[in-house]
């Protein structure tokens, strides 16, 4: 493709060469180098592009976007740019030949809720004849295609080249999780979002690497109402108002208080012992009884901002029943049937703010026992463990403490960290450092009518320790357990 052609849509300063020549590949990893390629230089934060502008020209980069003038030989072309990264996000586009045109784009951003509210979406939007990719937590899907992913939300090249692939295997759709960071390192950018969903907003990703403080973190998902056709928010959430007043699109709202353009009311909570759900009435944009597999009030507002846009693309309240009454999505509130008489839960609450979520919601099905089995990983802020401890002593009939990633850290300092947490509280407690082991307590000592939560690892399929990812599935060592194995 054509230099020229990349750079259509940037504001830039072309300091030497011509854009006029054609680009073999677009890179951004030096390792990626090939001849004739498009090197941008980004700023990392532990590496600068710039520093490899050199070594990129003497192995064939024919074109480098930088920020800051590089020294290189004259017959490459240098382009200024104010933000490589944004450039990149064009670019990329504009290599894959602009797929989002081709798709209706559902973003969803907020703390809690992005990939259950995003697998809603997929299995409504899909119930009613469309194919539609994801990109998320868990994974990038495309058709029967599942891809592992390290980034909620991938880098801009990546988001392109999966969205080339999505519209070539015949998507017309496509729903993502929007991570603030996404927002922050321009990742999304250049994107017009048909749809955009905001679902609540609590303080996390706060630290070095992250976000300075709760003021940016807030600032950056509010971005996705900048760059959205047709906004959808929960008016329920305390930051409503900031996360939505300079919005630059339409928002519809919903909630369960009065104002919301789709209310939720008469709450019933369902269970039975491989089952926990919740039933509810609709008003406002739509009407009607609904029933929901997952449990808990706050999944009434994830399915709310789901059947917003499920809605909006043409799925009736039928299609939506027939989706959500066996709706279920891996490592979110996932109910694992033993075949005993007490309920077990895999979810991926790894915060205070999680666990404290999940903790309530089962408590509200007035189970016999509520078992938390929790761990924190290292290297890690030591406050998320201070905090995690005192969460399950004080909601949590029985915590056990264990092992979730410890990384470079010796697990029994973690856990030592998460006792000084739960010592503030009067709550029953063991620790068992080794999470198979702990898994297999629990099993075996669960009573009939219990809720036991393995709580922080959720869709992880592996433990970090020492650098090295060990393979680990907590659905895998139910099953071993089950089956005597421990």
């Amino acid at each position: 493709m054509n230099c020229s052609q990349l750079i259509e849509y940037l504001t830039y300063h072309c300091l030497q060469g011509s854009i006029d020549r054609e680009v073999t590949a677009v890179v951004n990893d030096s390792r990626k180098l090939v001849e004739g390629c498009l090197f941008l230089c980004i700023r990392g934060a532990s590496f600068d592009g710039h520093t490899f502008a050199a070594e990129a020209a003497r192995k064939g980069a024919s074109v480098l976007v930088v920020e800051e003038p590089v020294e290189v030989p004259e017959d490459v072309t240098v382009i200024q740019v104010d933000s490589t990264r944004h450039a990149m996000a064009l670019i990329s586009a504009a290599w894959f030949g602009y797929p989002a045109r081709e798709l209706t784009t559902i973003a969803v951003t907020g703390t809690k809720g992005k990939t259950t509210t995003s697998y809603m979406i997929r299995s409504l939007l899909e119930r009613a004849g469309h194919k539609v990719g994801v990109i998320g937590t868990i994974e990038v899907v495309i058709g029967d295609e599942h891809i592992p992913v390290n980034n909620t939300t991938p880098e801009s090249y990546d988001i392109h080249r999966f969205f080339r692939q999505m519209a070539d295997a015949g998507c017309d759709a496509v729903v993502m999780e929007a991570s603030s960071q996404g927002f922050k390192l321009d990742r999304t950018a250049g994107i017009e979002f048909d749809y955009g969903l905001f679902t609540n907003l609590s303080p996390d990703h706060i630290g070095p690497n992250e976000h300075a403080d709760f003021a940016e973190y807030l600032s950056c998902k509010a971005m996705l109402f900048d760059q959205t056709k047709q906004g959808f928010a929960n008016i329920d959430d305390e930051h409503y108002e900031e996360i939505t007043a300079h919005a630059g699109c339409p928002i519809r709202t919903f909630g369960l208080g009065q104002g919301a353009d789709l209310k939720a009311d008469s709450i019933e909570l369902t269970r039975d012992t491989d089952f926990l759900g919740v039933d509810f009435d609709l008003s406002g944009m739509l009407s009607g009884r609904v029933t929901c597999g997952i449990p808990g009030t706050f999944n009434v507002h994830n399915a709310l901002g789901a059947i917003c846009v499920a809605s909006a693309m043409g799925v009736d309240l039928d299609q939506i029943n027939q989706v959500l009454r066996h709706f279920t999505v891996k490592g979110r509130v996932q109910i694992i049937p033993t075949g005993y008489e007490y309920t077990l839960i895999v979810d991926y609450a790894h915060n205070a703010v999680a666990l404290e979520s999940i903790l309530h919601t089962l408590r509200a099905y007035h189970p016999n026992r509520l078992i938390s089995l929790f761990g924190c990983g290292g290297n890690r802020s030591r406050l998320r463990r201070f905090e995690m401890g005192e969460v399950s002593g004080r909601l949590a009939d029985l915590t056990v403490i264990t092992s979730d990633n410890p990384r470079f850290e010796e697990p029994q300092a973690i856990i030592d960290d998460i006792l000084t947490g739960i010592g503030k509280t009067d709550g029953e407690y063991i620790s068992i450092i080794d999470r198979r082991e702990a898994i297999s307590y629990v099993m075996h000592h669960a009573q009939p009518g219990d809720i036991v939560v393995l709580a922080g690892k959720g869709h992880e399929t592996y433990q970090e320790i020492k650098g090295k990812k060990y393979h680990m599935s907590e659905e895998e060592i139910v099953a071993d357990v089950l089956a005597g194995k421990y």
